[in-house]
């Protein structure tokens, strides 16, 4: 049991498990199992099937206002192939741990928290549930690895060492300035249409754009107009505006509407902010 006044092991658990069948509450279980302390908290659970670069983004998003713990992430298109990898990473902030599949779904949060200092192989690890499911490795390898290590195991005890640079990573654009243009990509639309762009509020004020502006925004051949503002209520229903989003990077939205339908964008769209 925890010591009194000391605050139990975080893990977190993101994935595309759903939430119909039991995937997510037997992993839940086998955590506890090993871990009885362990407070898990879930972030989500409906990242599209599949998706490894949406979930690498939310999980990006999502850690910098996390507390310090175990952060167990899983999609995990190519379950039991040979060549893809499970890992557990420990980044330079704050010795947050990482377990997952190889295949990039880890590496843009780690790289939000100082990047990787140490990383295991656990596809072998002495944590593991036996016999392992050729296609259950969140029940049988990541979720009792995250939990070993929220009780204290160390990361060196749960694997076999792997070279840092070995790790795969995912090829996510860049927005840039160039030519009094900023050049954007839509990383994701949330729930309310809001597109989440790769942007950061320094690079739109770069092209001299101030609260209250408006802009251009150029996609596919049609140009719209959104304004620079910093809630959705400074604009009329329907209008678009451009906006610095919780996670602090530049977002377009509709207010009491959907931006990714007025623009008809898909992830990875690539985007022209101009002065108006």
């Amino acid at each position: 049991m925890t010591p009194p006044g000391i605050a139990p092991p975080v893990i977190t658990f993101l994935s595309d498990y759903g939430h119909i069948d039991e995937f997510v509450g037997v992993c839940h279980g086998v955590i506890v199992r090993r871990c009885p302390d362990a407070r898990v908290i879930d972030l989500t659970h409906v990242i599209p099937r599949h998706d490894v670069r949406a979930g690498a983004i939310m999980l990006r998003s999502a850690l910098p206002f996390l507390p310090t713990g175990v952060h167990l992430a899983v999609v995990d298109p190519r379950v039991g192939a040979r060549t893809r990898r499970a890992v557990a990473l420990r980044t330079a902030q704050l010795d947050n741990m990482l377990v997952g599949p190889d295949n990039g779904l880890l590496m843009p949060a780690a790289e939000r928290l100082g990047g990787v200092v140490e990383a295991v192989d656990v596809s072998q690890s002495p944590e593991c549930l036996q016999p392992v499911s050729r296609t259950f490795h969140g029940r049988d390898i990541f979720a009792p690895v995250a939990a070993a290590l929220a009780a204290g195991e160390p990361l060196a005890s749960v694997g076999a060492p792997l070279p840092v640079d070995e790790l795969r990573r995912l090829g996510l654009p860049t927005a840039h300035v160039d030519d009094g243009a900023l050049t954007v990509h839509v990383m994701r639309s949330d729930t309310f249409g809001n597109l989440i762009l790769d942007a950061t509020e320094d690079q739109l004020a770069s092209l001299g754009a101030q609260l209250g502006d408006a802009v251009a925004v150029r996609h596919a051949g049609a140009a719209h107009t959104a304004h620079y503002v910093t809630t959705f209520a400074e604009v009329a229903p329907g209008d678009l505006l451009i906006y610095e989003d919780s996670t602090r990077t530049v977002a377009l939205a509709v207010n009491r509407g959907s931006a990714a339908e007025l623009l008809g964008v898909a992830a990875d769209d690539e985007l022209l902010v101009t002065p108006a």
